[in-house]
Formats: C-alpha cells, structure tokens, sequence
C-alpha cells in the first residue's frame, strides 16, 4: 500500500473548541503500533470528554474510538497483522500486560490504560494509529460505516448485559431509545428476553416494538413513575439505562422484582435512591466499562448473527463538526458516523 506524506484530520485545539480541520505529515507506526486507513469512525457522546479535556489527553487531541479500516502498515514486533487486513479500534486503546487488572484479563480497566481518542488520537482522520494489543478484527465483508458504531455503543451494550448474568425468559427494560437503547432493546431481544421499552412519551412506541421491544411504558401517562408502570408487569430482572438522566433512578429501582439489578450504562453523575429498598428486596446497582479487543470482536459477531440494525447518518470528514454538533445535540438518528470514502 502506497502511502501518501501527509493527511487530514479533525482535531480539538482547547477546551471547548470546535473541531479543525488540519493537513499535517503522516508518520510510519512506532514498535507495537498499526497505522490505519481509515473507512469510518463512529461519533459517541464521550467524544465530548476529548473537548473539554476530561481524561488529560491534552491539545490538539484526534477523538474517535470507533473506528474501522485496513492496515496500512506495521511497526516493529507486530504479529498477527498484514497490510491490508480489515482491522477497528474502539474505546480500549492499549494496556500494560502487568497490573492486577490486566492478569485478571479486564484489559479495559488497566492501571496505565490507553484510551483511543482521549489519551492518545483517534480516528476522525484518513489515518491513525492503534497500539496492537487493543487491534480489533473485523470481519471483511461488513459495512464500515454501519460496523464502526458496534465498537463503542455495541460493545458496551452487548458486553455489560451479558456479564448480568440474567437468564433468558426474564423481564428486562431500557431506558432510553437513543444511539445506545435502540441497540440495547435488539440486543435484549436476541438474548431471549422480555423486553421493556420505557421513554417520556409514546411517539417511540412504534419504533420501540419494531426494534423488537414486547411492552412499551409511555411516561407520561405513568407521571414519570416508571417504577410503578414495572411493577404492574410484575417487576424487572434488569433495567438497564442508555439515557443520563439522574431524577429517575429511584422510581427505576423501584421497578425491580426480587434480586433485580440496575444497569447503568449512561454517565448520569451522582444519583439518589432509596438504600431501604435495596435491602429489602435484594437489589444491586452495575455499571460495566465496555470492553477490550475479544469483546469488541465477539459483539460485531454476535450483531452479525443476529442482523442487529445500527441506525446511522454519515458525514464526511469535512463535515466532522456537522457530525459532532448531531450527536451533542441529540438530533441524530441513531449514530454519527464520519466517513472518508
């Protein structure tokens, strides 16, 4: 693969900045690193932490951890990878092998992690580099742009709900009908459960039941007590939120049946609930951090199998900000993905 001097991507410059469009020289990968050509990377919420600096990458900063594309060369002591090869990076950017975290195989949480498009550039660009550790295969034949949102969004759905634990025929609910519910509702569905949708009103009803969700609770004829609505269809094995909203996490545990567990995936900071409660019935709170490379590889499986529909509008790189403004202001339906083809 003939590689060109220079490339462009989209970067933050400061806090709080919009994203610029940039022409800069493109570099060989450095040992234990994969140079990507980039096809797609997917637009998530968490990009807004690469804005404002959240996780100390610094400036100028590349966000995107969803992103696919073919090798388009490889440094030293890289194994297992060609040129060529259909490769994706997502939110696991690199691990140290070493820490407690790593020896118990959950990569994602290690001590000295690496997050791709916070602590090091990600892929709003026509290259980028991924360390290999974090290198994830993605199958050929798959839609990049469709595939690139599975990294993040899917993985961190797919991932968390499975490790619940919870045994097909259960009732299970989501929260939230966005880039991440509307996955969740497919994902809830192909694991054999009954599926809840909930949401503020009821013009998602249809698209809820479309998606594969078996009851609909529509808010606000339940005046926001979506506990309430659960427990008329007998409680919840597991409600899992996808929209961070802090004021219904209270009347959520209270849709919980005996052993119910609370799911949340969304970032809603402190919440409030009712201790008693969960004493009483045996409830728990859980939240999951995505995944590292085998959970990326075996959710784009599982959505494969399964023909789980991610809903995505695309944009080109030179419309990155247009992508990013659609994700933060929640008008896009259902993902953001930036494409450089």
């Amino acid at each position: 693969m003939t590689l060109p001097s220079t490339y462009t991507r989209a970067v933050f410059t400061s806090p709080g900045s919009p994203l610029t469009l940039e022409t800069v020289p493109l570099s060989l990968p450095a040992k234990n690193e994969i140079l990507i050509k980039v096809q797609a990377c997917g637009v998530c919420f968490s990009d807004q932490m690469a804005q404002h600096n959240i996780m100390g990458g610094g400036f100028p900063i590349v966000p995107g951890h969803e992103i696919i594309g073919h090798v388009a060369a490889v440094g030293d002591d890289v194994k297992g990878w060609s040129v060529g090869d259909r490769i994706g990076g997502a939110w696991h950017g690199g691990h140290d092998g070493t820490c407690h975290a790593c020896k118990k195989g959950l990569f994602q949480m290690c001590d000295h992690r690496r997050v791709n498009g916070e602590t090091k550039d990600g892929g709003y660009a026509e290259y980028c580099k991924i360390r290999q550790e974090a290198a994830v295969k993605v199958p050929s034949h798959v839609d990049a742009a469709k595939y690139s949102p599975i990294l993040c969004a899917g993985t961190s759905v797919f991932n968390a709900m499975r490790r619940m634990n919870v045994p097909p025929g259960s009732t299970v609910a989501i929260q939230g009908l966005g880039g991440l519910g509307h996955l969740a509702i497919q994902y809830a569905n192909k694991f054999g459960y009954r599926v809840v949708a909930l949401s503020r009103n009821d013009k998602k009803e249809s698209l809820a039941r479309g998606l594969g969700a078996h009851e609909y609770i529509d808010g606000s004829k339940w005046d926001g007590d979506y506990g309430a609505a659960l427990q008329q269809l007998g409680g919840a094995s597991l409600i899992v939120t996808t929209a961070p909203d802090s004021g219904v996490m209270d009347t959520l545990l209270k849709g919980l049946g005996l052993l119910g567990k609370l799911l949340i995936l969304s970032v809603p900071g402190d919440i409030v609930v009712n201790t008693a409660t969960m004493l009483t019935y045996g409830l728990s709170i859980h939240h999951w951090p995505a995944g590292h490379a085998l959970d990326a590889e075996e959710a784009i499986q599982f959505t494969e199998i399964e023909d789980i529909n991610c809903m995505i509008e695309k944009f080109p790189l030179q419309k990155a900000n247009d992508a990013f403004a659609a994700m933060a202001n929640g008008t896009v339906r259902f993902r953001s993905v930036i494409t450089m083809e």
